[in-house]
């Protein structure tokens, strides 16, 4: 080759072909941003007036609310159904009616996705629910939380069986991510139909109140087949659901106050059932003694208390969420810290029904017992306890066999657990909340615990009935036998000499003793027989 030849640098463009190059990247992305504004708007803004006009959010809106600024990526921003020949063709917004990504909470990952009403009034189709089952999957896959905010009428109607597939999908993956991930469903809207069973397979259920409903069948359907008359608020509204079905977990006034609960949960779960719970450093002494707890439980033993301002005075800065706080009132469950660990608190309440066991209290206290072991939080249970509620209709409803739901909890969690009898422990209901005989670790008592088969006085009626029955003034026998029997065992002392209660303590230092043992308990390790499972009686 001559020098004097010119070489071509094949990178360096042809004059003119650049500038063709150039406008048709314009171009492209200007078709791009159009597609994408499209989708952040896929509704009509007569029907986001309409959502506002309610007092609810956007599915966007809600997503931004929740999420730390600027972390949220969307997955399937572009996608659309392919229902064709169902009536929709002509209609097919982005997104298909659910927004869907990973984002963070406070600096901690976590899935999430948001029916937009706007679309469809958010029912589900093949390809809003294949949205869904990615972001499970990748949650799944990476071991964090997932949010699930509802907002939408079931099982979109022109897309049939495959709606119904759809949902089958996503009830699947709610089962096999059940005791591996936090699964946290906001009902912020309708969600009826097949729509409730993915939020009841989740861990925890947040409504909002006045704007959250959930019923298999609505009002209509109802009036049709049975004659009644209800509102959609009376059949499946917040407060019903709170309060009577024991299907909410949570309730707030609004959305906004219904999403800073949900951030709240988070700062108390860890992000997998491999994680430890967040620690939150704080400023109270784990030796700090609390006289005042000397002063909160009556002379009088069948005298109601408030159990929370214990829980209250014994935890971390009084921090205590409460779960289920308007369901099953006669025991407290919830979660707290102490010396900046999280907790799980189980606690009978005597001010509500005398504190005793019944069916709903067992179901309540068993799922929630359930779902610390699942996550790793340690379990403490304050004890005052007279028996399980008598009756035709706690034993027609099943008592025995629910009662036992929260026996097995106990008996199955291996979770470092530490029982507190504060006043009354009789009869089978002492065994079932946390006693040393079914494992719990350690067991601490106040001076006042009664531990016994049952009350004084039914006690003596049952032993001495023959005596009573003979005696010259049965009043005044039954008033000594009931003062005898009260001085063996009113106190917890026969208890702890028979290694059943490790320590009776000063109610002063129930804060430093649990700090103490949780801090003993904290390597506990223990391993369970290789089954496939238990078989809880459901």
């Amino acid at each position: 080759m001559e020098t004097s030849e010119v070489i071509k640098d094949p990178i360096v463009k042809e004059e003119g072909k650049e500038a063709t190059d150039s406008l048709l990247m314009k171009e492209k992305i200007n078709q791009l941003k159009e597609r994408k504004a499209e989708a952040y708007q896929p509704g009509t803004q007569r029907a986001i007036d309409a959502q506002l006009a309610k007092g609810k959010m956007t599915a966007r809106e809600r997503i931004d609310y929740l999420l730390d600024k600027d972390s949220f990526q969307e997955l399937g921003l572009l996608v659309r159904h392919r229902a064709f020949g169902s009536g929709l063709d002509e209609n097919r917004p982005y997104t298909d009616g659910v927004v869907c990504g990973i984002g963070t909470v406070e600096g901690r990952k976590v899935g999430i996705y948001s029916q937009d009403f706007t679309v469809f009034g958010g029912s589900l189709g093949a390809a809003h629910a294949k949205k869904i089952n990615q972001v499970q999957d990748l949650a799944l896959q990476l071991g964090i939380p997932v949010i699930g905010i509802s907002d939408g009428g079931g099982a979109r109607i022109q897309e049939g069986v495959a709606a119904l597939n759809g949902f089958g999908e996503i009830f699947y993956r709610n089962s096999k991510s059940s005791g591996v991930i936090p699964q946290i469903s906001a009902i912020m809207g309708p969600s009826a139909g097949g729509a409730v069973y993915s939020p009841a397979l989740t861990d925890f259920i947040f409504m909002v109140q006045n704007s959250s409903h959930m019923f298999i069948t609505g009002p209509d359907v109802v009036k049709t087949v049975t004659g009644e008359e209800v509102t959609s608020e009376q059949l499946g509204g917040a407060i019903t659901h709170a309060t009577r079905s024991g299907v909410a977990a949570f309730v707030a006034g609004d959305e906004k106050s219904c999403l800073d609960k949900i951030k709240e949960l988070l700062g108390y779960l860890p992000a997998n059932n491999l994680s430890e719970p967040p620690e939150l450093l704080t400023e109270d002494s784990p030796n700090r003694l609390i006289p005042e707890l000397e002063s909160i439980i009556p002379d009088r033993p069948n005298q109601p208390y408030d159990v929370k301002q214990i829980i209250q005075l014994v935890v971390d800065d009084g921090d205590f969420m409460e779960y289920f706080p308007h369901f099953a009132m006669n025991i407290v469950c919830g979660f707290a810290r102490l010396n900046s660990k999280v907790v799980g608190i189980v606690a009978n309440q005597p001010q509500i029904l005398a504190g005793v066991l019944d069916i709903d209290a067992s179901e309540k206290a068993a799922r929630f017992i359930r779902t610390c072991d699942a996550f790793n939080i340690a379990l403490i249970t304050f004890v005052d306890v007279p028996g399980f509620m008598p009756g035709t209709d706690q034993e027609y409803g099943g008592i025995i066999r629910k009662g036992a739901k929260l026996l097995y909890a106990y008996c199955e969690a291996s979770v470092p657990r530490i029982q507190v009898i504060l006043r009354k422990a009789y009869g089978g209901a002492y065994i079932v909340m946390d006693s040393k005989s079914i494992g719990a670790d350690v067991s601490f008592a106040w001076p006042l615990a009664e531990l016994a088969v049952m009350g004084p006085e039914s006690a003596v009626e049952i032993v001495h009935k023959r005596e009573l029955a003979q005696a010259e003034d049965p009043q005044t026998r039954k008033a000594e036998l009931i003062k005898t029997y009260t001085e063996r065992f009113s106190n917890p002392y026969q208890a702890a000499e028979l290694g059943y209660v490790d320590e009776v303590v000063e109610p002063k230092e129930t804060r430093l003793v649990l700090v103490r043992a949780l801090g003993m308990l904290e390597s506990k390790r223990s391993e369970l027989p290789k089954r496939k499972h238990g078989n809880v009686p459901l």
